[in-house]
């Protein structure tokens, strides 16, 4: 997944907020239509089912509290026996699933089997799957070419009825994914009308799916554009979870810098042939990390010769070369070959997961963590805590900000705020250090949540204070201990608090 900021103007479609995409404009097929030749009959569309989701929220001002209540619909397909695919982002921190088909609004509970926010993929199955035996499950085909026409089938806003908006393939690239913020995959864009409550869908070429609508452009940036996850994207998830576990993405962790300038090449010892991308930056904690160098020139990847502008001929398509990844896992092998200082080398890495860069990304499905202490709560940095308390602090925006590109990760993989203060006597004056990167805790350096309890324990070499030095700020925070331990628990009555800690599940 190579490294790239989010066009701000992507929006999943999911219903599940307000903002979401709220100015696409739908434009169904009226119902006395008769469907395009390619399209299978409308009886035979029993296997597009529509998915209310009732989800909670997590609360990151009070993340001892189970969460704020919201719902949302979105649209899945039947692929196997009791198996609907969708999007991870309609079935996201749901609680509670429902499905129901175009003939039967007979509501059927059902749950999440595997779900991929990496790639906004989802599996659900019925509770009971009884009545969806005799539904015959959709078929995949493969990219559709660019021109072609395209049907999208689902569920939008504003009716209880399938809805089907047709449009053509107006361009393949590889893009951002919105649903986690961070990631980007193959993504086709169509110019059908693909609304909030579409997401899900199957888009279907000659009776073939060749896409899950998942998301598309909200305000008034585009109209009538929106982007489906393409088949190879659907099937590299549908291979991952054969194990009955989804392992993620892989990623190469490096980013590039093209090579078009002739007097640059000729230093560099290339050819001239258009062969060889500049690394720009290694990720020391990825694949290549100890391998590839700033300053190398990417010669070919598995064979595959990358040319200078960073794509890469592979499968017959021309495509960005993070495609040779995307369609690996999780401890397979990678052959790269190179130039080092005019010396061409060959050499095999295995490829794993980037786990700083998930940090930068939206979380899902995951409790909030935290801990409180005499009134002090300490959170782990993450996109979601950060657009939460919209942080002022200067360093905690540093922080978050060059995570990866100043490599902050290294020394504190999981940096922890000390994100609210929960006024009681024991505390008072100590307000301007709320939001603050925490740096020590009695002499102890934090570097994860979990120092944070081992250090608030620890009696340094002032036993009787526990003293916490903040990021930027020229005095620490001082609490007498004996004060602090007995304020605790009439703080965590106080504030209705049912435990001090949440680490995180085992």
């Amino acid at each position: 997944m190579k490294m790239r900021p989010l066009l701000p103007v992507l929006a999943a479609l999911a219903y599940t907020l307000p903002t979401i995409a709220q100015d696409l404009v739908p434009e169904t097929v009226p119902a006395a239509s008769p469907p395009p030749e390619s399209a299978p009959l409308i009886d035979e569309w029993e296997s597009i089912v529509n998915i209310d989701a009732s989800v909670l929220m997590p609360d990151y001002r009070e993340p001892w509290n189970s969460g704020q209540p919201s719902g949302g619909s979105g649209t899945g397909f039947l692929i196997g026996k009791n198996r609907f695919l969708t999007n991870a982002h309609v079935v996201s921190n749901a609680i509670k699933l429902v499905i129901r088909t175009t003939n039967d609004p007979e509501p059927h509970p059902a749950r999440v089997v595997f779900i991929a926010h990496d790639c906004d993929l989802a599996i659900i199955e019925a509770e009971d799957g009884t009545p969806f035996e005799k539904l015959k499950p959709l078929s995949f085909g493969g990219i559709p070419k660019l021109n072609t026409e395209v049907i999208a089938v689902g569920y939008p806003i504003g009716g209880d009825r399938i809805s089907v908006t047709r449009g053509v393939v107006s361009r393949i690239d590889f893009r951002p994914y919105s649903h986690s913020g961070v990631d980007s995959h193959l993504a086709i864009q169509v110019d059908a009308a693909i609304n909030p409550g579409n997401s899900g869908g199957p888009v279907i070429q000659e009776g073939k799916v060749v896409g899950v609508a998942f998301q598309g452009f909200s305000g008034r940036v585009a109209q009538n554009v929106g982007y489906i996850i393409p088949v190879p994207v659907v099937e590299r998830f549908l291979k991952d979870v054969e194990d009955g576990h989804y392992d993620h993405y892989v990623d190469l962790a490096v980013s590039d810098f093209a090579i078009e300038n002739s007097a640059q090449k000729k230093a560099l010892g290339l050819n001239g042939d258009g062969v060889g991308v500049m690394i720009a930056d290694v990720e020391p904690a990825g694949s290549a990390g100890g391998l590839l160098k700033r300053g190398d020139v990417l010669l070919s990847m598995d064979d595959n010769p990358v040319m200078n502008n960073g794509l890469i001929r592979f499968q017959g398509e021309l495509m960005d070369m993070n495609e040779v990844v995307e369609r690996k896992f999780a401890g397979d092998k990678l052959k790269l070959a190179y130039l080092r200082d005019g010396k061409k080398l060959e050499k095999e890495l295995t490829l794993k997961r980037f786990d700083p860069y998930v940090r930068l990304g939206e979380q899902y499905n995951q409790r909030p963590r935290y801990i409180v202490y005499a009134g002090l709560v300490f959170q782990p940095m993450d996109k979601n805590l950060m657009d939460t308390y919209q942080i002022g602090d200067s360093a905690a925006n540093y922080m978050f900000d060059n995570f990866l590109t100043e490599k902050l990760y290294v020394e504190r993989p999981e940096p922890v705020l000390l994100t609210n203060i929960l006024t009681d006597e024991v505390n008072t004056y100590i307000t301007p250090y709320a939001q603050s990167v925490v740096d020590e805790i009695n002499g102890v350096k934090i570097r994860s949540l979990k120092d944070v309890k081992e250090a608030l324990a620890k009696k340094g070499d002032k036993p009787d204070f526990v003293v916490i030095k903040l990021m930027e700020k020229d005095r620490p925070l001082v609490l007498k201990r004996d004060l602090a331990e007995t304020a605790h628990p009439r703080i965590m009555q106080t504030y209705n608090i049912p435990e001090d800690a949440y680490l995180g599940a085992e």
